[in-house]
């Protein structure tokens, strides 16, 4: 999608980058003592109507009894691009879409800077539920919900993912290496090229770190645009 630039130069200032810094991409920076990370196998996929109906329906942790509905995913079901965050918040769980509040705004600039539209990539979330007061997920939760996020993945067979914050990026690659030691290296999942990044809402609370985002962001383009 070609932007014009007047409307590239609104997001790329929602986002807080000078235009100056899309003229080139940055080095990365690979942490030496870091082990590889290589996620596991993700299970096969059924039907993609049959596993929304399945996630709809699921009872299988706590947060059933809180949530108003389950938020499955937005996009294009066979989309070259996967973003992936956390969890639900209260405008997601409302609305049974992901990343329709703050965040949803921010994340929508990010596509917009980078040359795309919301609908021709696939947002999901690790959990399909909205936690309490949006406190972070849980262990058991992220075990008993991730499986349908592989499956989601499975059926997508995405060309890269963008695993937005250190949830998804954890429970994506079965780590529990900090956030910015995952910045800047070359993962994949699975043989998918995976580049991790800020979560939106964290972006919201910390503006400085857009800067760093935006990195990331280049970065993504370049490992797509070799694909």
């Amino acid at each position: 999608m070609n932007l014009p630039e007047a409307r590239r130069r609104q997001y790329l200032e929602a986002m807080g980058i000078p235009l100056w810094e899309r003229r080139s991409a940055p080095v990365t920076v690979l942490v030496e003592d870091a082990p590889p990370v290589v996620a596991e196998t993700a299970p096969a996929t059924g039907d993609w109507a049959a596993l929304q109906v399945e996630v709809r329906s699921c009872t299988q942790c706590a947060l059933h009894k809180t949530r108003t509905q389950t938020v499955f995913g937005v996009g294009n079901p066979k989309a070259r691009w996967m973003f992936i965050g956390e969890a639900p918040g209260a405008d997601e769980d409302r609305q049974g879409e992901p990343f329709v509040g703050r965040a949803g705004q921010l994340l929508n600039a990010m596509l917009f800077a980078m040359g795309l539209k919301r609908e021709e990539v696939y947002i999901a979330n690790v959990l399909k539920c909205r936690p309490p007061g949006n406190r972070d997920p849980q262990p058991g939760e992220v075990e008993q919900c991730e499986p349908y996020l592989l499956r989601q993945i499975a059926h997508i067979q995405p060309k890269l993912i963008v695993a937005l914050g250190r949830h998804a990026a954890h429970s994506l690659l079965k780590t529990e290496l900090p956030l910015a030691r995952l910045r800047g290296q070359q993962l994949s999942y699975h043989g998918t090229p995976l580049i991790v990044t800020y979560h939106p809402a964290y972006l919201l609370r910390t503006p400085t770190d857009k800067r760093k985002a935006w990195e990331d962001l280049v970065r993504a383009k370049a490992t797509m645009a070799s694909l």
